[in-house]
């Protein structure tokens, strides 16, 4: 969607600092850090919001989670804990 900036971002019209990327997902630091370590995971499928969701797309959620993993590893956070958010809407 040429008005979202999440899909501005994965197709490189915006830049970004990635964190993690594969075929599914995009980790990027934000622009605006509201912690120490504050990372974007985003879908490179444009998905509205969580109510979005639906059996053609869920497995993006689930890669989501998985690449959220690898950024708290690479970032050497996972051993102590870190906070997952989920905007909706």
């Amino acid at each position: 969607m040429a008005d979202c900036i999440f899909c501005r971002i994965i197709e490189g019209t915006i830049p970004s600092r990635k964190v993690y990327e594969d075929e599914y997902i995009l980790a990027f630091e934000d622009i605006d850090p509201a912690a120490p370590v504050h990372v974007l995971v985003v879908p490179k499928k444009h998905i509205e919001s969580l109510e979005a969701v639906n059996p053609e797309n869920v497995e993006y959620v689930v890669k989501a989670h998985f690449a959220i993993q690898q950024v708290a590893k690479a970032k050497k956070i996972n051993a102590g804990g870190y906070r997952v958010i989920v905007n909706t809407g």
